[in-house]
């Protein structure tokens, strides 16, 4: 067999992936082929087709995104906020890099420009060669490329954006200066006066610190501040929450401001899903 990574393994003459970052809990996936495996200078990138879930991103032994389910995450991270702002023209979005968030966005023939800031090339590569389910191998102009570091990106940008969506990996290594108050304050920064900012906020089952903190920053920071949910079913716990802020708009859903294709996100989500569970509720006040 192949030398790959040891979060891939043969077993009963299959091959299975196992996520290697939790000590508590192992998720395993069968796999039916690998179809890519690099390592970056950052990372190393994985897509595998998996049995139940299709083709799946793999950063460092940990499932990202698959063809199953990556639009759940990445209609809902994207369409709330774009609905919520009446007129929205320029959009960064940090992370992303399986090119998921930039696609929905680019659904929209009023946005006149897409900012996606994303540390590892090789990702976005990966991802628009071989999990076009999820990338729809996106060329549309409006999509800027920019590789560098999110984080010292929007440091230098003031007043620029209508939104900005924070795509982001779980809170591990250099990802963690992504959930922390001052990255917060220069996304406020870096925003227009009216505008509007989205973070992923882990999961409410197993990282309720990471929501409770990241609830916290987001309603110091804005003037109106928010978390809403999907279910993703690769994520563990099923729940995935989103924290949104906004410098003036009213988060408040109501009627679309216009009609996209889609797969899960629709009127009916969008005016449900600042609903939570009560537990939710509890943890967040």
């Amino acid at each position: 067999m192949t030398n790959f990574p040891n979060w891939i393994e043969a077993k009963n003459h299959s091959l299975w992936l196992t996520e290697d970052d939790r000590d508590n809990l192992k998720i395993s996936y069968r796999v039916k082929e690998v179809i890519y495996s690099e390592q970056s200078p950052i990372q190393h990138v994985m897509i595998v087709d998996t049995v139940d879930f299709g083709r799946t991103l793999v950063l460092d032994g940990v499932v990202q995104t698959t063809a199953l389910d990556g639009h759940i995450y990445n209609e809902m991270i994207v369409h709330v906020p774009i609905n919520l702002h009446p007129n929205p023209k320029k959009v960064l979005i940090i992370g992303g890099g399986d090119c998921g968030a930039a696609r929905e966005a680019a659904k929209y023939k009023d946005i006149e420009r897409i900012d996606m800031v994303e540390i590892d090339e090789l990702v976005v590569k990966a991802c628009k060669d071989h999990l076009q389910e999820v990338s729809g191998n996106l060329s549309d102009v409006r999509v800027q490329f920019i590789f560098t570091d999110g984080i010292q990106f929007v440091k230098e940008k003031t007043a620029e954006y209508d939104i900005i969506i924070v795509d982001s990996s779980d809170p591990v290594g250099p990802a963690e200066q992504l959930f922390e108050y001052d990255f917060y304050a220069n996304i406020k920064k870096a925003l227009k006066l009216d505008g509007i900012m989205v973070c992923q906020s882990q999961s409410p089952i197993f990282h309720q610190d990471i929501l409770k903190q990241t609830s916290e920053h987001i309603h110091n920071l804005f003037v109106h501040a928010n978390t809403y949910m999907a279910v993703v079913p690769t994520y563990p716990g099923g729940f995935w929450s989103f924290t949104i802020g906004s410098k003036h708009h009213p988060i408040k859903s109501g009627h679309l401001r216009e009609k996209v294709t889609t797969k899960y996100f629709n009127e009916g989500i969008f005016q449900g899903c600042f609903q939570l569970p009560q537990f939710m509720k509890d943890l967040l006040e």
